[in-house]
């Protein structure tokens, strides 16, 4: 170990932060990495002009602050010395071992990602991003410090850099640290980004809050007092922290309530931190006995925590000064898992192996994350996906034992059954909401409890991809269509080729394998199933390739390129679409459109679209449904009834009565006696879908039922 006189101050500062928490031993190892460190950035400066080791040292003190283990400490040291400097990963194994070479490796890969903006941002950089998480946390926690120091000393930057690097933290690196219920640290990631991007904002507002302050300092005390008074009488033991209004936090409400600056300001908030759960509801009790609570503003994450493992009991009372106050109430354990989140499962000494909620919680989603890319093929698909779980707002609903399942808003029914599991989402039939039937595309509320109905021959759509709201029910849902579609759509291909051969007196098999092998070769096709999928998605037409395969063979007399009927049964998977301004049904009279890159879509004969359809002959198919059908087909009626309350609820029993489910319902107009209700119904047939009709015309509330026919 280095002698003390040789550390500069900031070194000497770390050491005597990790002393309070670690063994000298383990001390040592991170001021070995300093030596190692220090050597090899040694020469380098940083644009403030001090050297570049005092970087990392910083980067390892904001570690040491969230009493990270050893290891990430000494990581974090050495974390630009594999991209910045002579020294080798090798090296680093050498000198540390495995797990902090690990750690410095993983750390290296993510300050190689360039990121412009969320919206911009490089797709493949950020699945990496996600899964170096997903492997050991305390990667992303060294990052996050590493984009801390950075954001602290951005003055020396442009200002074109200090915008750039305070939006990718605005928009990346502060919701991941949020993900993780890391607090603190997000709060700070805000402040500075937004002190950054909008100068002008952030002064102004800044200046604001400290007049607003200056003038209130001692209402805010006198109510401080108060609720320290009122604690002691109930026996509740506590510490109560007035919370600021940041800048930012003020800023954000402002924009997203659309509320004055005077309104956001005039709440005054304090933090209640006492000893046990029981103590929170005792001090929760002592509170509304001091102030009246306001209604509908009680939030209890203790009992239902919050994605990232947040807890707490929220409430806004109403103070003799006629303006709010907010309060939050927590253990001291809650207090700290609210400020470092998954960071405290390596606070305190390492070696213990107890698990905090958020480090729990994270975990979870991380390999909720790995799934949905495992399933993904496409960066930026995946990045679309990642972002609508990175960014949430929860609701909680229960199952019908009583099982929280916590879902983003604005999550569907469809989204509650991939919550649950897989397979329950793909063979999704019905859905019972608070034990009533409910189409699948019902947007879900806190505190519902929803039962999903199952059965083997309900598959996914590929309509249910506009219904669902998570990652991973839209993965699911993918996975499963592309899962069919290679099969299906070289099936279909040859049941078009083979239809137009038939056409044309001939037949695939008397296809000679060398004209074949040509044809592809002259068409750039690798095999005959990327031919025959091409078919199928309409990129090719088989009347065309018929022609170019059997030249001499002419048409049949009475007969053109699509005078057989091709059969459709409802199984073929995404490669055989159903038009949504007609819902053809089995035992309707349909015709067939070969559509680029959708393949066939069915159309009724009689939809109004089939006019301007017919206008492209060799694009028209003579299709009919097939002996068996399979599945379920969406039928859409316009119902008009008595405009009473309970309306809705005694048509969608009706309905279910008649063995049909509910796939989607609006109510496009309404006057006090009648009510216009459209109905997306899913049927077997035309026989099916005429009970359903006659069941609704028995119902003494409806005055007329009719299909919908465009």
């Amino acid at each position: 170990m280095l002698a003390t006189p040789s550390l500069p101050e900031p070194v000497l500062e770390l050491r005597d932060l990790l002393n309070t928490y670690l063994e000298p031993d383990r001390v040592a190892v991170i001021l070995r990495a300093f030596d190692l460190g220090a050597r090899a950035h040694d020469g380098q400066t940083r644009r403030t002009g001090e050297p570049y080791i005092l970087h990392p040292v910083a980067v390892a003190r904001i570690m040491a602050t969230m009493r990270m283990d050893y290891q990430s400490v000494a990581a974090a040291v050495l974390h630009d010395t594999i991209e910045d400097t002579p020294l080798t990963l090798e090296e680093i194994q050498n000198h540390f071992g495995d797990e902090i070479a690990d750690l410095v490796d993983g750390v290296t890969k993510l300050d190689q990602m360039k990121f412009r903006t969320r919206v911009e941002a490089d797709a493949e950089s950020f699945r990496k991003l996600m899964l170096a998480m997903s492997r050991d946390l305390r990667v992303i926690f060294i990052k996050l410090a590493d984009r801390l120091h950075n954001m602290r000393t951005l003055g020396s930057m442009s200002d074109q850099s200090r915008r750039r690097i305070a939006r990718e933290t605005l928009e990346i690196y502060a919701p991941i640290a949020d993900r993780l219920g890391m607090h603190s640290l997000k709060s700070e990631l805000e402040e500075l980004g937004f002190e950054n991007l909008f100068p002008w904002r952030y002064r102004t507002i800044d200046q604001h809050i400290q007049t607003v302050t200056g003038n209130r300092r001692e209402v805010i005390e006198t109510i401080r007092k108060a609720l320290k008074n009122k604690m002691n009488d109930a026996g509740v033991p506590c510490r109560i922290i007035g919370r600021e209004k940041t800048p930012y936090s003020i800023y954000s409400k402002m924009l997203t309530k659309d509320l004055s600056f005077s309104e956001v300001t005039d709440v005054y908030g304090f933090r209640i931190i006492t000893h046990s759960a029981p103590d929170c509801y005792k001090a929760l009790g002592a509170a509304h006995a001091l102030y009246q609570p306001r209604p509908g503003r009680f939030k209890d994450y203790i009992a239902l925590p919050k994605a990232n493992g947040y807890q707490s009991l929220h409430t806004v009372l109403n103070s003799p000064y006629d303006l709010p106050v907010e309060i939050q109430i927590r253990t001291e354990e809650m207090d700290v898992m609210a400020e470092k989140g998954a960071a405290a499962h390596w606070q305190y000494k390492s070696g213990e192996s107890n698990t905090g909620s958020a480090q729990v919680r994270a975990r979870e989603w991380l390999m909720q994350l790995v799934e949905v890319q495992r399933h993904t093929g496409d960066s930026l698909e995946f990045l679309e996906d990642v972002k609508s779980d990175l960014f949430p707002n929860e609701i909680f609903v229960f199952t019908p034992k009583g099982k929280i399942i916590d879902l983003r808003r604005n999550s569907t029914a469809l989204d509650f059954a991939y919550a649950i599991h897989t397979d329950v989402g793909n063979h999704t039939r019905s859905v019972l909401v608070d034990k009533v039937e409910a189409p699948l595309s019902i947007r879900l509320e806190n505190g519902q409890t929803v039962e999903i109905l199952t059965d083997p021959d309900a598959h996914p759509q590929p309509d249910w991809l506009d219904i669902v709201a998570t990652a991973k029910a839209r993965t699911s849902i993918r996975h499963y269509l592309k899962s069919l579609e290679r099969e299906d759509t070289v099936a279909l291909g040859l049941r078009m080729l083979e239809k137009a051969l038939n056409a044309r007196g001939t037949s695939v098999e008397a296809i000679a394998p060398e004209q074949l092998d040509r044809f592809l070769a002259d068409n750039h096709y690798a095999r005959q199933e990327d031919l025959l999928k091409d078919l199928a998605h309409g990129n090719m037409l088989s009347n065309v390739v018929a022609a170019k395969l059997a030249p001499e063979s002419g048409l049949q007399p009475g007969q053109d390129a699509s005078s057989e009927a091709l059969t459709i049964a409802g199984s073929e998977g995404s490669v055989v679409g159903f038009g949504a301004c007609c819902h053809p049904v089995p035992g309707d009279r349909i015709m067939g459109y070969v559509s680029a890159g959708k393949g066939v879509v069915v159309h009724r004969v009689n939809c109004r679209n089939t006019r301007e359809l017919r206008k492209h002959p060799d694009r028209c198919l003579d299709v009919a449904w097939a002996p068996i059908i399979k599945g379920l087909f969406p039928v859409a009626l316009r119902v008009i009834s008595e405009n009473l309350p309970g309306v809705l609820a005694n048509i969608s029993t009706s309905i279910s009565e008649a063995g049909s489910n509910i796939e989607r319902v609006e109510q496009p107009e309404a006057n006090p006696e009648t009510a216009t209700l459209l109905f997306t119904l899913s049927v077997q047939d035309r026989d099916h879908m005429a009970r359903v009709m006659r069941r609704l015309r028995r119902n003494r509330n409806v005055l007329r039922v009719s299909r919908i026919s465009a």
